[in-house]
C-alpha cells in the first residue's frame, strides 16, 4: 500500500462531505476493531456520521439505489476510519483489504445488492490505489441495526512489523 493512503482517505471524506466523530467506539460490549497481529477485523459499520444514521430503510422500497450506494460509501469510509484509528492513525500499515461483506436491507424484489456494494468497493480502490482489490460478498437482509440501509464489515492484512 502506498503511504499516501491516509491522504487519499481524507480526500474521499472531503469529496463526499463526510465527517466522523474523533473516536469511533463500538456501541455495546464488543470491539470496533480486533488486531490479530497480521490482520485486523473491523466490526460492522453502518452509515453513521456524528451520531446520526444518514440512510435508513429498505432499499428498493423507501430507499433508492443511489441513496443505498451513498450509504455504502459512508459505511466503507467509517470502517476505514475504525481501521485507521486502530492502527494509530496510519493506513499506510495496511497491506491489503482481504475481505468486505456488504449487507443491504432489501425489499423483497430488490436484487441489486452488488450495485450497492460497488460504491464501497470504489472507496477501497480510491484509498488503496493501485492495490485496492479485495474479495467481497453482498447480501440482501430483512433488517439491520438502527434501521440502517447498509452495514459493512472488513478484514485487513497488515505489513509485517
Amino acid at each position: 500500500m502506498s503511504t499516501s493512503s491516509n491522504a487519499l482517505f481524507e480526500e474521499q471524506l472531503k469529496t463526499l462531505g463526510i465527517e466522523f466523530e474523533d473516536d469511533i467506539r463500538a456501541g455495546a460490549n464488543y470491539e470496533a476493531a480486533v488486531d490479530q497481529g497480521s490482520e485486523v477485523y473491523i466490526s460492522g459499520q453502518i452509515p453513521r456520521q456524528r451520531g446520526k444514521i444518514m440512510v435508513t430503510g429498505r432499499v428498493g422500497d423507501k430507499v433508492a439505489l443511489y441513496e443505498a450506494r451513498h450509504a455504502a460509501a459512508i459505511s466503507a469510509l467509517r470502517a476505514l476510519a475504525v481501521l485507521r484509528q486502530s492502527l494509530g492513525g496510519d493506513l499506510g500499515r495496511v497491506r491489503k483489504i482481504l475481505r468486505m461483506t456488504v449487507y443491504v436491507q432489501s425489499a423483497a424484489d430488490f436484487t441489486q445488492q452488488s450495485e450497492v456494494a460497488d460504491a464501497a468497493s470504489d472507496i477501497l480502490y480510491a484509498v488503496f490505489a493501485p492495490d485496492g482489490g479485495h474479495s467481497r460478498t453482498s447480501v440482501g437482509v430483512y433488517q439491520l441495526p438502527k434501521n440502517a440501509a447498509v452495514e459493512i464489515d472488513m478484514v485487513a492484512a497488515l505489513h509485517p512489523g
